[in-house]
């Protein structure tokens, strides 16, 4: 059984749980909570930067982060499930892939600064470099990704859905009111990806 640690709350964990879920290999996947913050959580030794997702293989072996983890659950399905196995159409998918995770980071960012910085030691300016980053990256994706959800899905897609449901879950939606497109996209992919709503976090 592989072993995969995780916060419920992860964006990035929910991009791996979707996958395994599209590869067939949710089942093979024990979910082992994880606390990011505590000196004497094991998540340290498994991955020296304890961070999650980390996924512990069967003999051990640990991986991380989403990319290398979604990578090697693709292979282990036997390859160009989520990920096109060469050429442009691979090229493509991880490139999607690298921009949803950017939009995440920026995200994270935001929420880290008020999460552990105190009001007082904030930064605006910084603050707001990450906001426009989302902001940028929200308008390219209406723009730009929003065509019809081919009959086989790849990782891109997955990370785009997971940003968006995370700018959902922590930034109450906003980014919907300007972003008709993408709200029908978002809509479409939940209706054809059960596992969209079913790795949901509700605070």
């Amino acid at each position: 059984m592989l072993r995969l640690r995780h916060s419920p709350a992860s964006p990035f964990v929910r991009k791996v749980r979707i996958c395994a879920a599209l590869l067939g290999l949710a089942d093979r996947i024990e979910l082992v909570p994880a606390d990011t913050t505590d000196a004497n959580e094991p998540l340290r030794e498994q991955n020296p930067l304890g961070r999650i997702p980390t996924l512990i293989l069967e003999d051990g072996a640990t991986l991380y982060d989403s990319p290398v983890i979604v990578e090697y659950l693709d292979m282990l399905a036997g390859g160009g499930g989520v990920i096109p196995p060469t050429g442009p159409e691979r090229i493509e998918a991880l490139r999607q892939q690298a921009f949803a995770d950017g939009l995440l980071d920026a995200a994270l960012i935001q929420v880290y600064e008020v999460r552990f910085r105190p009001e007082n030691l904030r930064s605006a300016d910084w603050m707001a470099y990450q906001a426009d980053k989302v902001r940028r990256a929200l308008a390219y994706a209406e723009t730009h990704l929003t065509s019809a959800l081919p009959g086989k899905l790849h990782v891109g897609h997955v990370a785009l859905a997971c940003a968006l449901g995370y700018l959902d879950l922590r930034f109450e939606g906003r980014w919907r009111a300007d972003h008709p497109r993408l709200i029908a996209w978002l809509d479409g992919f939940s209706a054809k990806v059960p596992a969209f709503e079913e790795t949901r976090f509700t605070a």
